[in-house]
């Protein structure tokens, strides 16, 4: 299943690429974009398991930035 979701507060496209990247190694993520330009984040993850993956997504980039929001 691949999701779009807007972010909102998302400080810089280092911590994008930061955020991409700890997204992509979660279990169950196929494939992640994070755009600091858009303000957009792009998630392909499994079906069964989404609601549980994006939980993991949320707490990974509240690591990175702290500030920024994940609207779902």
């Amino acid at each position: 299943m691949k999701k779009r979701f807007k972010l909102t507060d998302l400080d810089c496209a280092n911590c994008a690429a930061k955020m991409e990247a700890a997204i992509k190694k979660i279990d169950g993520v196929h494939d992640a974009t994070v755009s600091f330009m858009a303000q957009k984040m792009t998630v392909d993850a499994d079906d069964g398991r989404f609601d549980d993956i994006m939980k993991e997504i949320v707490a990974v980039c509240k690591k990175v930035e702290p500030d920024c929001v994940i609207n779902l």
